[in-house]
């Protein structure tokens, strides 16, 4: 002992010197593993804080694309594409190379629909880094919230100010130390953010010392401008997504949620009772509520359906369980009201009176964008702070503590979801007691029998949701028309005295959502009028699809129908017959329609496993790649185009032969043919009224690097001797992989 003492006593003093980085760097560690350690669902109060060691299921994440941002329409639980085997799992290395050469990534977007697991995600991510586990290439990591850095968008500050604010561990932190430092910025909830971030528009800002807004300082640092090597990683539901213009992103990721296996290994680890997860899982995968247990590939909603489901089990027969989404949040209401009455709270005013002051809350707050709420917030709608405290699962108090201009208590709904739900209870509600349509600020008419008709405001909440940019009031449109149903309006008035419509027909609201659903150019928003129509309990469309299928009386299939069959191959878990698509009645418009669906289809098997869902994908992907006398046009060349760009296309062989495509057609074709993702070998274009000019488009695709056809078949074209000039120049380029060429001249090349 003396020995060793004796040796350290002998060693450099420099040896044992903490540098003020690393001193910075080990306090911002100890913090972040502080904040992230446990992990939440639902609230601390109800139980649900566990270590997050014990309870991380491990949430995939799949590489999307680089730079690809697609504007779509969120729907819960069908928006979310799933990757085929070719795509790559990159787990949390989300800043990793995936092949030898590429170069590092430096700003990520991550998306998924809401509740997921992003946040979660980001959370195992600082946990990991902070614990020193992974990433430790990474200096210094910054998460931030938009929620958060909402509360402060119209301060004026530097972005070390802002650092400070949220992390005065590093406080200590030189101008230089930002400079030559490895940094990571998170920016978790782009749709929730209220900051413009106008990138042609914003002001340059390279110094972090330079005092400027909020929206500025985060469109720098996306941009690459301000700290130009810092690494930037934002998450955001797929709808907000093309809020980063897509120059800006080096590489698109998804959370995947949690497949077939992972929801039952989710239901055993919640729920401590075998018998009863048994159960749940049973009631779950059965045919009536198929489309529930879809959406508990989402965390959240898997949360959600164990709390209720296991609290209506011991004594709900089995056909009144929950069928719907609506059906399942209003018992989750419920149930937390129960929770609230076992706490002998029941001095207070009644619980339907706080219910529509929280509805108000969340309605109007859900207009403006707002997802958390201070103390002056709750005051202004009258909502007492220990009966917002009782109401546990309702709404939730969070305390955040916040370091430098902002030091206060935050409120905030359980969810989003939750929040979207009571905005369309307080709407409803509203309209049924007063008349009063709060979407359009007008009285309701009456109806001939003195009755008032509920159709109005189901057309302008329809109307608003077709018309919002990002898809942010789909599931309020949702919540709203189950909530219409006689079932759960006859639970509320049981529960809360909620006075409850007089029963009527919702056929006006269903023949209006038909008319639309024939309307729609894209598929991403009838998906969601199609379970809208699922909340109504209408399943027409989709019961005269099955009728056309099994009868075999194709021809009265409509575009329509099209977005039907897809709905029900995506829902029903169940085999279609193969059946003959040349059958069909086809145009440009119905594969417009098709092409979308099929894609979506073909990547959410991989997520579910499943046989037969793959066996019944194969029906439309068989379809795509035999398109001959189809009576197509130029028109859907760039949907088909699309199809080939696609990293998840696995099409090796296409045939247009005898459509109208003309040159135009193959001049779009042939940019989805050049993309590094094609993997089409054999294409048959004959007889599609092509000249040289088609020709020219065609010998590029086969000198490019990227070229992987074997196999052209181009008879029946008028492609003249200037056209085969231009083929067999191109046949000649070290790229080519051309074995066979077929023209009208017989030419042919092996």
């Amino acid at each position: 002992v003396k020995l060793v003492i004796t040796c350290f006593s002998v060693l450099p003093h420099h040896l044992f010197y903490v540098t003020p980085i690393q001193k910075c760097q080990a306090d911002l560690k100890s913090y972040l593993l502080n904040q992230t350690k446990n992990l939440f669902q639902g609230t601390e109060e109800n139980g649900s804080s566990t270590p997050l060691k014990d309870t991380y299921t491990e949430l995939y994440i799949t590489e999307g694309g680089s730079g690809e941002v697609n504007n779509e329409h969120e729907v819960v639980e069908l928006e979310c594409k799933r990757s085929t085997s070719e795509e790559k799992k990159i787990h949390l290395n989300i800043f990793e190379p995936l092949s030898n050469g590429e170069n590092r990534p430096q700003r990520v977007l991550t998306k998924g629909i809401a509740g997921i697991g992003k946040t979660v995600a980001v959370q195992k991510f600082t946990h990991d880094w902070a614990k020193g586990t992974t990433n430790q290439n990474i200096q210094f990591v910054f998460p931030f919230t938009f929620r958060d850095l909402n509360l402060i968008k119209d301060k004026k500050l530097s972005l070390v100010d802002l650092i400070d604010h949220y992390f005065k561990e590093v406080k200590d932190l030189k101008t230089e130390d930002y400079e030559n430092s490895s940094i990571l910025f998170i920016f978790d909830g782009l749709d929730e953010s209220k900051f413009p971030l106008d990138f042609k528009k914003s002001q340059m800002c390279r110094s972090v010392t330079k005092t400027t807004t909020v929206d500025t300082l985060l469109t720098n640092l996306i941009k690459g401008k301000l700290l130009h090597k810092a690494l930037v990683w934002i998450t955001s539901r797929p709808a907000a997504a093309s809020k980063i213009p897509p120059e800006f992103i080096n590489r698109v990721t998804e959370v995947r949620g949690f497949n077939d296996v992972q929801k039952e290994e989710y239901f055993q680890k919640k729920i401590n009772d075998e018998v009863v997860a048994q159960k749940i899982l049973k009631h779950l995968q059965s045919k009536l509520v198929r489309s529930l247990y879809i959406m508990c590939h989402i965390p959240l909603f898997c949360w959600i359906s164990a709390t209720v489901l296991q609290s209506l089990l011991t004594d709900t027969p089995e056909n009144e369980l929950p069928k719907t989404v609506t059906e399942m949040y209003t018992h989750f209401l419920i149930i937390e009201t129960k929770r609230k009455q076992q706490k002998d709270y029941e001095k207070g005013e009644p619980d339907k009176d706080l219910i529509m002051k929280l509805g108000k809350l969340a309605f109007e707050q859900l207009q403006e964008g707002n997802m958390i709420f201070n103390e002056n917030d709750l005051e202004d709608y009258e909502i007492d702070l220990k009966q917002a405290a009782v109401y546990s699962g309702v709404c939730t108090q969070i305390i955040r503590e916040e370091y430098g201009l902002h030091r206060q208590e935050c409120y905030s709904f359980v969810h989003l979801s939750v929040q979207e739900f009571l905005a369309a209870l307080f709407v409803l509600e509203t309209f049924i007691d007063s008349g009063k349509n709060l979407l359009n600020r007008h009285l309701t008419f009456l109806s001939k029998k003195g009755e008032i008709s509920i159709f109005l405001l189901h057309k302008n909440a329809l109307n608003m949701a077709l018309k919002s940019k990002y898809g942010q009031w789909d599931l309020f449109l949702r919540f709203l028309f189950g909530l219409s149903q006689d079932k759960n309006q006859k639970l509320l008035q049981q529960v809360f005295g909620f006075q409850g419509r007089h029963p009527q027909s919702n056929q006006e609201t269903i023949k209006y959502i038909h008319k639309k659903i024939k309307k729609l150019s894209y598929t991403d928003m009838s998906i969601n009028l199609f379970q809208c129509l699922n909340e109504l309990g209408d399943q027409t469309l989709v019961e005269q699809v099955q009728t056309y299928q099994s009868s075999g009386d194709v021809s009265k299939i409509s575009p329509s129908h099209w977005s039907a069959l897809a709905f029900v191959l995506l829902v029903s878990g169940e085999n279609l017959d193969v059946f003959d698509l040349k059958k069909y009645d086809m145009s440009d418009e119905v594969l417009e329609r098709l092409v979308p669906y099929s894609e979506t289809l073909r990547l959410w098997l991989n997520i579910e496993g499943q046989r037969k869902c793959f066996q019944q994908c194969q029906i439309i992907l068989f379809f795509l790649f035999r398109l001959s006398d189809c009576n197509l046009t130029d028109r859907c060349c760039g949907c088909i185009s699309s199809v080939l760009s696609l990293k998840s296309s696995g099409l090796e062989e296409l045939d247009l032969s005898r459509n109208t495509l003309q040159d135009s057609g193959v001049e779009l074709l042939s940019e989805g043919l050049k993309s590094p993702n094609c993997k089409l070998q054999r294409l048959r274009l004959i007889g599609c009224n092509l000249s040289e000019r088609s020709c020219e488009a065609l010998s590029s695709v086969l000198s490019s690097q990227s070229s992987t056809l074997k196999e052209l078949d181009l008879r029946n074209n008028n492609l003249q001797d200037s056209g085969m000039k231009l083929l067999s120049a191109a046949r000649k380029s070290p790229h080519c992989t051309l074995e066979t060429l077929r023209s009208g001249h017989n030419y042919l090349y092996m």
